[in-house]
């Protein structure tokens, strides 16, 4: 299965990259305000969807840009999540930092993860309980213990609503860390937690496909994963923090006043 989704994750980077190079060209339609789709997130997604249901036809799917299939219910016991352009607004503005992601949930467990990074041919893999790589390297959390010795990173929903608070939770954690990034890319910003380039990553408002296969990412790779008051449903509610042990609990502290 973990074979099928890089493959899958390979045939949709191939249309990605094709489009990458004439972004100009691309048709743009914003679902809400700051929102945006393309034709390129619809045909990455088609190939990915077409992969997978060739290899497993009775698999449901939840996939952003085409919903949830017919056969997509609590009984399902596969049900691959997909998001084929995370990044989408960074993708439009030839910005280089944008992946697909595609994870695999066996009766609502992650089982199987794929972060494929276009830009930089990074491919990140998991699968539950056989750890968390890199392009075929092992990878793990950073070990930092204090919350001053971090680099974290964040991002914002669409919505002035969502800007200011993201803009509050910014101000509380630069303040008690070394740097906060956003760099536009959920599924890639856990990823980096996983590899160690990051020491932890928040956000508010986030769907399925932006976190599913990076939150397995990060827990092969030794790390925690959970909402904004340490619970944890964070795929349904969308509220996430990332991160090694130690700094998680730090994290929790900090940010438990916006759950």
């Amino acid at each position: 299965m973990l074979n099928t989704a890089i493959k899958a994750a390979r045939r949709a980077a191939t249309v990605i990259q094709r489009a990458s190079f004439d972004v100009d060209r691309i048709s743009v339609t914003e679902k809400q305000h700051n929102d945006f789709v393309t034709d390129v997130d619809q045909a990455a997604e088609q190939a990915i969807i077409e992969t997978l249901l060739k290899a497993y036809p009775d698999h449901a799917i939840l996939a952003e840009e085409s919903g949830a299939s017919a056969n997509l219910n609590d009984e399902s016991e596969f049900a691959w999540i997909i998001d084929p352009i995370d990044g989408t607004t960074n993708f439009m503005h030839g910005y280089p930092n944008y992946c697909v992601s595609i994870a695999l949930a066996q009766r609502g467990i992650v089982t199987q993860a794929v972060i494929y990074d276009p830009v930089r041919n990074d491919l990140y893999t998991a699968s539950k309980g056989a750890g968390a790589y890199l392009n075929d390297k092992r990878i793990r959390v950073t070990k930092h213990d204090r919350l001053a010795n971090t680099l974290l990173c964040s991002g914002h929903g669409a919505g002035p609503r969502a800007l200011a608070e993201y803009m509050k939770m910014y101000g509380v954690v630069a303040e008690r860390c070394q740097a906060v990034r956003s760099a536009g890319s959920a599924a890639l910003e856990l990823a980096n937690v996983a590899a160690g380039r990051s020491d932890g990553f928040y956000e508010k408002g986030l769907k399925a496909w932006d976190i599913a296969a990076g939150s397995l990412l990060v827990t092969e790779a030794g790390g925690i994963v959970g909402e904004f008051n340490g619970e944890s449903d964070y795929l349904h509610k969308g509220d996430i923090i990332a991160a090694s042990p130690k700094v998680f609990g730090q994290m929790v502290t900090l940010l438990s006043p916006f759950a």
